[in-house]
């Protein structure tokens, strides 16, 4: 018996059932025309600032849904749909834009024309709008309008080290989720006026990689070249929260150039520092604690320990009238189950660079036949080390199935991924430039448009009950009186706020 096989027996059937799973949601909210609304987030749709379900991400066009942690896939999707059909409903109220079906933005307007996402009066709230200040300042806007969907996990009795296996394992074998899940191999043209790039152009204003999978992922995502020179170590939680509390108060040339304030004395970005705060941080994954009131990210690691991971390199599936179905989600819950069992050497520096590759690669080039990766310092082919992943998944999927007693779900996810694997046509980056060329004349935003209008129609058809439209209502209307009362409270002034937040002393326990 293989050492992986007695991990996954010793793995007690009541820890497989208290796997808790859920999903953040990031869609522009877009004209019929296929162009960024500049609205301001649905008053219906409550606060941004204190809604725990419905918010913001950078922009003010941008809503992010947030389903609660549930115990299995079925309820994670149940709880997203109705946040969906609920959204749909105050759009269709106020009128006629819809929620926008890709990771990749719509028809975006000039940089600076794009909204800064606004939560309100209070410190935190101007803080919150400070902060993607910087980012645009940082990183431009447009690249902040990329939206995805977050998969939140854990496993119960996982200590520190554990969770960083898994972390170490899942940056290696990540190549594997953006091949089979990748949905953004193209992009409007318009997300790349004055940029350098390697896409090809399309005649209808798009642009594209024709062996792509997720551009969101590559060198024109979420991507900085101040970020590139950290090589956050996650051998430990010691070692991951060094590096990144080094990030966190390290002054940086070009943000101390931009500065705390402008001229006319408007905040720019909250520090001058590599990052202004934790979540500016780009990864594939990281690791997660809830956090208490005015309290820093940072600090609650330190303090509390690992409370679950963030899964954050999935795109928007623009087939999927939520973004995302059941099989997905069961081969995630699969794939990280394996990143937690298997063998997890320490990372390295050579290493880490090696990974920052493979990752630039799968995302431009990641159903190129015959692609090989850097494992190891060897060059092997992407499809064969992504079929042996699978293969030792499927005794994953056999245990987690006879625990949850699901029939063979889990095991039908994983052999769905194989046939994906083997059949580079049927993904979903491969199906999506397929229906722009065959129904939209290779155009981007006609494909999404379509989608997203699509989508919008199945939403507003499913009927959604009068408990779920009062539970909904009841969030929106407490989330309105929380902020009130927030912003009724603040006494600070908000520069004295800014500096007590971004000190060194909040990060160390």
């Amino acid at each position: 018996m293989s050492s992986l096989q007695q991990r996954i027996d010793a793995v007690s059937p009541d820890r497989l059932k208290g796997i808790l799973r859920g999903v953040e949601k990031e869609s522009l909210r877009a004209l019929p025309s296929g162009g960024l609304a500049l609205t301001p987030h649905p008053v219906g749709l409550g606060s941004a600032l204190t809604h725990s379900q419905i918010t913001t991400d950078f922009s003010e066009s941008q809503v992010e849904l947030i389903t609660r942690a549930h115990g299995n896939v079925q309820s994670v999707l149940d709880d997203l749909t109705e946040l969906h059909q609920f959204t749909y409903r105050v759009l269709r109220d106020a009128g006629d834009e819809m929620l926008w079906a890709s990771s990749m933005p719509c028809g975006l307007p000039t940089d600076e024309t794009i909204p800064l996402a606004r939560y309100g009066s209070s410190n935190i709230g101007r803080a919150k709008s400070v902060y993607r200040m910087g980012l645009g300042h940082r990183y431009g806007r447009r690249m902040q309008t990329i939206s995805g969907i977050h998969y939140n996990w854990s496993l119960p009795g996982l200590s520190n080290t554990e969770y960083f296996a898994l972390i170490r394992n899942f940056r290696r074998h990540a190549f594997l989720l953006m091949t089979l899940f990748g949905a953004s191999p193209a992009v409007c043209s318009t997300f790349v006026e004055g940029r350098p790039h390697g896409l090809q152009s399309l005649p209808s204003g798009s642009m594209y990689m024709p062996y792509g999978t997720s551009l969101r992922m590559g060198r024109l995502g979420y991507q900085s070249d101040a970020q590139s020179s950290l090589a956050v170590s996650y051998n430990s939680l010691e070692s991951y929260a060094a590096s990144l509390q080094d990030a966190l108060t390290r002054p940086y040339p070009a943000y101390e150039a931009i500065g705390i304030m402008n001229p006319g004395g408007e905040y720019n970005q909250l520090a001058t520092t590599l990052l202004q705060i934790e979540n500016e941080f780009y990864g594939t994954i990281r690791p997660k604690r809830v956090i208490r009131s005015g309290e820093r990210p940072l600090h609650a690691l330190r303090e509390r320990g690992v409370e679950y991971v963030e899964v954050r390199l999935m795109d928007l599936d623009p087939f999927e009238t939520v973004g995302i179905n059941a099989t997905t989600m069961r081969f995630l819950d699969v794939f990280l189950l394996h990143c937690v069992l298997s063998d997890s050497a320490q990372d390295t520096p050579n290493e880490i660079a090696a990974l920052a590759r493979n990752q630039h690669l799968t995302a431009a080039q990641g159903r190129e036949p015959g692609l090989k990766l850097d494992r190891n310092g060897e060059a092997v082919s992407l499809v064969d080390w992504g079929l042996t992943i699978i293969d030792e998944c499927l005794p994953i999927a056999r245990s987690i199935d006879a625990a949850l007693a699901t029939g063979a779900l889990h095991v039908e996810a994983v052999e769905a991924a194989r046939r994906s694997l083997q059949h580079p046509d049927t993904l979903p980056s491969a199906r999506v430039l397929r229906a722009m060329a065959d129904e939209h004349e290779n155009s981007f935003v006609r494909f999404v448009r379509t989608r997203s209008v699509q989508t919008r129609d199945a939403l507003l058809a499913m009927p959604l009950t009068p408990e779920q439209a009062d539970r909904q209502r009841r969030m929106v209307e407490d989330s309105v009186c929380a902020q009130r009362e927030i912003e009724a409270s603040d006494t600070t002034p908000f520069e004295e706020f800014r500096k007590q937040y971004v000190s060194a002393g909040r990060l160390v326990v």
